[in-house]
């Protein structure tokens, strides 16, 4: 993943955890309200308890396999996981998109991950090729104009 993104789930992971003691007492707070098998407030606060928990677990075992990629350390003259790439599309509009993980990716910020079916037709092509997709609204067509790495 990009720093952008580790920074991302770092701050999720902090938000989490300051999230959870405010769990706890408000399950603490609907136990004292009295019998448990009909208290809506307990078991609300029971089910966001285990959301937390998971996402918790979830996010420390992706920082912990995480490994931080900085484009501007890549070069070369394929496409890659970190690259900007410039395409022409079908009407020789210029489209520009950066490769990155699932977490990051953002297509409004210009951000497609390597796993979307562009991200994966367009890793190792080079300046010049034609890229073709299938995407839920037909087929596109594109051609690789420059190859960044910013």
């Amino acid at each position: 993943m990009l720093q952008e993104g580790y920074r991302m789930l770092t701050d999720e992971l902090a938000r989490l955890k300051i999230e959870r003691p405010q769990i706890v007492d408000a399950i603490e707070e609907a136990r004292a309200h009295g019998d448990l098998s009909e208290n809506a407030e307990y078991h609300a606060a029971k089910e966001r308890q285990g959301q937390i928990e998971a996402s918790i677990s979830d996010i420390e075992d992706r920082l912990s396999r995480a490994q931080v990629i900085d484009p501007r350390d890549l070069s070369g003259d394929r496409i890659v996981f970190g690259a900007t790439v410039t395409m022409l599309d079908e009407d020789d509009k210029p489209v520009k998109y950066q490769i990155v993980g699932q977490t990051e990716a953002n297509a409004k910020d210009g951000k497609i991950s390597y796993n979307s079916p562009l991200g994966r037709a367009l890793i190792g092509k080079k300046v010049d090729d034609d890229v073709e997709v299938t995407v839920p609204s037909g087929e596109r067509f594109y051609v690789v104009s420059k190859i960044e790495f910013i």
